[in-house]
């Protein structure tokens, strides 16, 4: 199935911890990097979610931002270093690839945003994925 989410990481499910109606999934992504996704306990059950299951790790490029560094005392658990590779802005908003261990992703934030934290290509970013913004789909 095509899917208009550009951010779509492959991985393996490392934890599962299930509560009453949500649970912490965690995957250990290709790269190597770990992500987080907090999702209801049914979709766990639908998906048949457990330990070394192939997962992919679905994002809306909407929903990734970028710091200039780590970023402390903060609750998201997704923090993804990587490279600016490529930057476009159009009149309010800007589309930034970031090269990550083992792929790519797609941060869309506005141009204000691009031109404060002066991000152009090279630049070392860190994106910010909050858990409950993660979809697991089978791989």
């Amino acid at each position: 199935m095509s899917m208009s989410i550009r951010n779509q990481f492959p991985g393996t499910v490392t934890a599962v911890t299930v509560g009453e109606a949500m649970a912490s999934v965690k995957v250990r992504l290709a790269g190597g990097q770990d992500i987080t996704a907090a999702i209801t306990t049914d979709a766990v059950k639908d998906l048949g979610l457990a330990e070394g299951l192939a997962v992919k790790a679905l994002v809306k490029s909407t929903e990734v931002a970028l710091a200039t560094g780590p970023v402390e005392g903060i609750s998201i658990r997704n923090q993804i270093a990587g490279t600016v590779a490529d930057v476009t802005t159009g009149g309010a908003m800007g589309s930034v690839k970031v090269t990550v261990e083992g792929g790519e992703l797609t941060a869309a934030i506005t141009k204000d945003a691009v031109e404060a934290l002066g991000l152009a290509s090279g630049s070392s970013v860190v994106a910010l994925i909050k858990s409950t913004e993660v979809s697991l789909a089978a791989a």
